[in-house]
């Protein structure tokens, strides 16, 4: 007998017990630990990709804005967008492939036969939707190009080339979806790292090239975009199948796993399509209502905004894997603490390039572009704000794709997608600015947001008050503070740069500084403290 009074074998089955527990705790922190330093090794990856990519793509937007004009480059936003809606028939299925390939690696079961049938019958149905799309574009995207489209006089033929090579290049980009869902779902971003330098050097050799050459300019850079893809795909194949066994075409189709892709892809068809319906509706409005210029202004107004919530794509690029992972073992504790923490994260990113950027939009335009289209600057002030409020429930969309029953979340999005073509019509035909279709954006982003939060919470038992509090609400917070400082603060200098400069720099270090206080926790502040000194020592 021990002193407790309890028998020996009593004791060292708790002694036991406790090794086992023990055991198992460890493990949990090494994996969360594991988890941690790979969404982080995967981010800067991308990172370095992004700063790389935003640089160039920023020059050869100045350098093509110049070479076309706008006029030129208005028709080929346009052109290229109506393009672009067929991406209502594949992106749900482009969805479906990228959910269905992360969730069986995260199953403990999974063989490499089965992810070459789901891979084989993915690249399968890619291909068979594109011969779809071609047929429908040549039929009706002609017709309506034709006769619906504000085209200038003589600029008729070489907007249908525009057409035909956009086309072109929607098909090249749909085949590549299985290879890249691949990368994503090995969590290789560095593939993605490398291969931009690739494009990025093929799109500055695609601006040289529209300077020197003799050829129709809008011509000629519709279908240089078109070598280019074939390119970068063409790389990311072969990265595919030297590195993934599973990267193997199979011949045949899971009848099993067809049927659940596209039960799947049928709701993710609905808001998908009601998505891009939106985008690209409003696109074609505006050069209804208000001609190719507006159009140039927002293409100008898509590029700078991609870049800048790139920066935060990137790292939900490098988190998402891990969601759907955490999902798919039937861990939702952890599913929850990341979803928190990448909702607070990406938006806190945003949030310090975007305010900053909203502040000095007027003279770094006139700095960047030969140009600037009217409207450009309003549009990308409302358009990062419509930003900020998209990438704090971004996470959450992850996480219902994840769960699988999407029902009635895309139901909702259809209504509220559609509504916003609906109210930017009447906004348009009753005379109101271009700026209104950003507005209406805006207002109906409120309805999608709540959507997302409430259908978390009974999806997959997402904690909703307090994400409201800890989430919405601290980002509310944070946002109001330093929103307000970048209206009030001004600083009038003798020269124009200088004032921009100092403006600029101040907001962003306040910004900075109010996530600091208000929005990270102490423990988040102490970890950052404690990396930020430990670089500076190296």
């Amino acid at each position: 007998m021990l002193k407790w009074g309890l028998p020996s074998c009593c004791y060292v089955k708790h002694i036991s017990l406790y090794t086992k527990i023990s055991k198992r705790f460890n493990l949990i922190m090494t994996d969360t630990s594991a988890n941690n330093k790979r969404i982080a090794k995967n981010t800067l990856f991308l990172y370095f990709r992004q700063i790389l990519v935003m640089a160039v793509s920023l020059y050869t937007v100045r350098v093509v804005l110049e070479a076309l004009g706008e006029e030129d480059y208005g028709i080929y936003n346009a052109v290229g967008g109506f393009v672009a809606m067929f991406n209502i028939l594949s992106g749900a299925l482009s969805v479906a492939i990228g959910r269905f390939i992360t969730y069986e690696m995260g199953q403990p079961d999974v063989t490499t036969f089965r992810l070459q049938r789901i891979f084989s019958s993915s690249l399968l149905i890619q291909v068979a939707m594109g011969l779809i799309i071609c047929l429908l574009v040549g039929t009706f995207g002609v017709w309506f190009v034709e006769n619906k489209m504000v085209i200038p006089d003589g600029r008729m033929n070489v907007s249908l080339y525009v057409l035909g090579f956009s086309t072109l290049g929607f098909f090249i980009n749909l085949l590549s979806i299985p290879y890249n869902a691949l990368i994503i779902a090995h969590e290789q971003m560095k593939a993605f790292a490398y291969i931009s330098i690739v494009e990025v050097v093929l799109k500055l050799v695609v601006a040289y090239l529209l300077i020197i050459a003799p050829l129709d300019k809008l011509w000629l850079y519709a279908l240089s975009m078109v070598a280019v893809a074939l390119i970068v795909r063409a790389v990311y194949a072969l990265y595919c199948k030297r590195h993934f066994e599973e990267c193997r075409f199979v011949w045949g189709f899971d009848k099993r796993l067809l049927s659940r892709m596209f039960a799947f892809s049928g709701w993710a068809f609905l808001g998908n399509g009601s998505f891009v319906l939106k985008e690209h509706g409003v696109n074609i409005l505006l050069n209804m209502f208000c001609g190719p210029a507006v159009n140039a202004a927002r293409g100008i107004t898509s590029q700078v905004t991609s870049a800048v919530t790139m920066f935060v794509s990137n790292f939900m690029q490098a988190v998402n894997p891990q969601i759907t992972k955490f999902y798919s073992a039937g861990n939702l504790q952890e599913m929850h603490r990341l979803l928190f923490k990448s909702s607070r994260f990406s938006f806190y990113l945003m949030l310090v390039l975007g305010i900053p950027l909203m502040k000095g939009i007027d003279y770094a335009l006139g700095l960047w572009l030969v140009s600037v289209p009217d409207h450009t600057a309003l549009f990308i002030q409302l358009l990062m704000v419509f930003c900020l409020m998209d990438c704090l429930v971004t996470p959450l969309m992850t996480g219902l794709l994840a769960e699988g029953n999407i029902r009635v979340y895309e139901i909702a999005l259809v209504i509220l997608n559609g509504g916003n073509v609906i109210l930017s019509y009447v906004a348009l035909k009753c005379g109101y600015a271009p700026e209104s279709v950003y507005v209406v954006s805006i207002v109906v982003e409120v309805g999608i947001i709540a959507a997302r939060v409430w259908l978390s919470g009974k999806a997959y038992q997402l904690p909703v008050k307090r994400y409201c509090v800890e989430v919405l609400g601290n980002a509310l917070l944070v946002s109001a503070v330093a929103g307000a400082f970048a209206w009030w603060f001004s600083l009038p200098l003798s020269q124009p740069w200088a004032s921009f400069v100092a403006e600029v720099l101040t907001v962003f270090l306040f910004t900075g500084a109010v996530v600091h206080v208000l929005g990270l926790t102490r423990n988040e502040r102490t970890f950052l403290l404690t990396t930020v000194k430990r670089r500076l020592r190296l």
